[in-house]
């Protein structure tokens, strides 16, 4: 696999996904920063985390993505995708074009979106 993008569900569980899987900082960040910004949004997170990983130039042809996301209950889906070709990192229909090379903290203290639009 080039790229493992596990849904947001909650920084408690991507920090042992990443210690149990051996997972770098680097393969994590898609959903640590998806986290930062939106919060918990499950499942269907995991198509904010390719959209970063496209945004930031990291999606290459030929390249394998695996995207796995938990459901409620006792549910798990995973996909493997290979790239048939390099997404215009400037598609105007990317949620992160507009931020994607400022959002480089990953301080997740407080498990909440960093947008300003909630408070805890």
């Amino acid at each position: 696999m080039d790229h493992f993008l596990p849904h947001v569900g909650g920084l408690p569980v991507l920090n042992q996904l990443q210690k149990i899987l051996g997972f770098s900082d680097l393969a994590m960040e898609a959903s640590k920063i998806s986290l930062k910004r939106f919060g918990n949004t499950s499942s269907s997170s995991i198509w904010y985390l390719l959209a970063y990983a496209e945004a930031k130039g990291r999606i290459k042809k030929g390249d394998k993505i695996w995207q796995m996301a938990f459901g409620s209950g006792f549910k798990c889906s995973s996909v493997i995708w290979r790239a048939i070709k390099i997404v215009d990192s400037n598609d105007m229909k990317n949620p992160w074009n507009e931020e994607s090379e400022a959002l480089i903290d990953l301080n997740l203290d407080k498990n909440a979106p960093s947008h300003g639009y909630f408070e805890i």
